[in-house]
């Protein structure tokens, strides 16, 4: 059964890498494959498929929060039958720094997993578009239709287990203790700062502070190590770059490093 049908569009961004003059164009198929792998039943009403990304040699792309070197990696669904909902849940990414920016994403062969809350006990259809960037000296955004068919089948794909079993550490799994976030008014926000007592993470530590809302800019955090405990100050700015009132629980927050990635708990004033 057929489970990939996909379109290709790309535009080399010169804003993002300056170019030598004999800097060489590729084309998206030259550097990128993506697919979608049907997976398997899970018990109840949930479905396990992924996203399979295969890249050309040096090149990468992107996790959830790129950093600020790189193109956000963003699916939405257009049309799902049988599907009431959808979580990605992506693998530890790496940390990459490039004409000395950082950015946050994979390289080589990628999966994300996608888990799918169904409303039906057969066979159920979606379809959906990716946005994407890759980047070696260039970057290019490409974008992605896919559609297919989530089988009723229980039979389990050992790339997708095993893309799962990448998956960040909870607080307990890493045995993380306390996190606290303390708020100040900025001028045009707000600036967080981070404490947590976490085991070191392994080289290129790097603590990363989202917002619930997308629209909500969040900067890179600088962050200092000493002894168990990592701290980290980011500037988080709305769209109109005024006070607002933010919630703690909306701050999604996450430890990086070459060893591991673990997902902090809540954190509180």
């Amino acid at each position: 059964m057929t489970f990939l049908a996909r379109t290709f569009s790309a535009l080399a961004l010169g804003l993002l890498t300056a170019l030598p003059a004999s800097a060489q164009y590729f084309s998206a198929d030259e550097v990128v494959e993506v697919s979608l792998l049907p997976g398997y039943r899970l018990d109840g009403d949930r479905h396990m498929a992924a996203i399979r990304i295969r890249l050309a040699p040096g090149w990468k792309t992107y996790w959830r929060a790129p950093g600020e070197g790189g193109v956000p990696t963003v699916l939405r669904l257009t049309e799902a039958h049988g599907v009431d909902g959808m979580a990605i849940h992506w693998p530890r990414p790496s940390v990459f720094f490039t004409n000395g920016l950082r950015s946050i994403g994979y390289e080589g062969d990628v999966i994300l997993p996608l888990e799918f809350a169904l409303s039906t006990s057969g066979e159920a259809a979606v379809s959906g578009h990716l946005n994407l960037g890759v980047c070696l000296d260039v970057c290019m955004p490409i974008s992605v239709d896919l559609a297919g068919i989530l089988p009723d089948q229980s039979a389990r794909d050992g790339a997708i287990a095993a893309a799962l079993s990448d998956r960040p550490l909870s607080a307990a799994e890493a045995g993380a203790g306390a996190i606290t976030c303390a708020v100040e008014p900025i001028s045009d926000g707000l600036r967080v700062t981070v404490r947590a007592e976490v085991p070191d993470a392994g080289n290129d530590e790097t603590l990363v502070v989202e917002h619930r809302d997308p629209m909500i800019w969040v900067s890179e955090a600088m962050t200092e190590r000493q002894g168990n405990w990592i701290t980290a100050v980011a500037d988080v700015v709305p769209a109109d770059h005024g006070p607002f009132a933010m919630n703690r629980s909306d701050l999604r927050i996450t430890l990086i490093g070459s060893r591991m990635a673990v997902e902090l708990a809540d954190c509180t004033g």
